[in-house]
């Protein structure tokens, strides 16, 4: 069960985690909250979750080439 939490965390893109630390509460309350609104708000909170995935990825991208760039 924890090769599976650890796969599922590490391939997440990381949004729980990083409001997580944002906000001061841990990852795992923001993944129920995510899961909660989802059923309630029928699915909306997927698409705000998959814009920030987004979001994340390219700031990520961003640092990496102006680090490539200025070594």
């Amino acid at each position: 069960m924890k090769r599976i939490r650890q796969l599922l965390e590490q391939s997440a893109f990381g949004v729980c985690h990083y409001l997580g630390d944002r906000i001061g509460v841990s990852s795992s309350r923001v993944r129920l909250y995510f899961i909660y609104g989802t059923f309630v708000a029928l699915g909306s909170p997927i698409l705000i979750y998959l814009v920030a995935a987004f979001w994340l990825n390219f700031k990520r991208y961003l640092r990496r080439s102006r680090q490539f760039f200025w070594q």
